[in-house]
C-alpha cells in the first residue's frame, strides 16, 4: 500500500452559497461533485421552501439524504438476503448432483 494514500488533501467547494475548505482522503474531484450535489438538493429546497432559513434547508437536505441512505441500506439487505437464498440453494443443487 502506498504511504501517502492516507494523505488528506484541501478541497475549497461552495455549498449553498457558503465557501468551504474541507480535508478529504479522496480524489478531489469526488469530494467537489459531491458539494456540488448537496448544493443542488439544497438550492431545491430553498426553492421550494421560499423564505426558509438555511438551517431549515440544510437539516430537510439532511433528512432527504438520511432516507436516501436507509433506502439503500435495506436495497442492500434485500440483495444480501436473496444471495444467501441463492447459495444456499446452490450449495442444496450441487449436493444432490454429487
Amino acid at each position: 500500500m502506498d504511504a501517502g494514500s492516507n494523505e488528506k488533501k484541501l478541497v475549497r467547494v461552495t455549498i449553498f452559497q457558503q465557501p468551504y475548505t474541507l480535508r478529504s482522503s479522496g480524489e478531489s474531484g469526488d469530494t467537489e461533485e459531491l458539494a456540488h450535489a448537496v448544493d443542488e438538493l439544497m438550492n431545491q429546497i430553498a426553492t421550494r421552501s421560499a423564505g426558509a432559513d438555511p438551517t431549515r434547508v440544510a437539516v430537510l437536505a439532511c433528512l432527504h439524504l438520511a432516507d436516501k441512505v436507509r433506502q439503500r441500506e435495506q436495497e442492500y439487505n434485500r440483495l444480501r438476503t436473496r444471495l444467501v437464498e441463492i447459495d444456499e440453494h446452490l450449495s442444496e443443487t450441487l449436493q444432490i448432483d454429487e
